[in-house]
């Protein structure tokens, strides 16, 4: 199977040696999202939720570079700074999905990139 990487402007350009996704087959498999505004590269804000926002946003610029959508999106992996804002970041993050959420693991990790405090993996299927 062909591996085809897929770039958008309308998500952050990698600040590292990765791509924003790569396809192989029926299979997107995204780079983790964190909250910057595509156009400036800076954070968004310091709000748990408005970082949520964007970086549901920036997943779903890849998405659709990629020709697919949330509701084709089979699991993610989330990357938070404090579990105590779990509740905060899935009121957000369940505007993205219907009735029918992908899989999904979350975990409270040390530290992120650039000191945000959420990161998104997204696995999807394209048709």
């Amino acid at each position: 199977m062909n591996k085809t990487i897929i770039s958008t402007k309308n998500a952050p350009a990698a600040i590292g040696p990765y791509s924003q996704a790569v396809r192989v087959g029926n299979f997107l498999y995204t780079s983790g999202q964190i909250p910057f505004d595509p156009k400036t590269m800076e954070l968004v804000s310091t709000d748990i939720k408005e970082q949520t926002k964007q970086v549901m946003e920036n997943l779903k610029a890849i998405l659709e570079e990629a020709g697919t959508s949330f509701d084709k999106v089979i699991k993610t992996t989330v990357f938070i700074k404090d579990m105590n804002q779990f509740g905060d970041i899935n009121e957000v993050y369940a505007q993205y999905f219907g009735a029918n959420p992908p899989a999904r693991s979350c975990v409270e990790v040390a530290r992120l990139p650039k000191d945000v405090g959420i990161e998104i993996e997204a696995i999807a299927l394209v048709e």
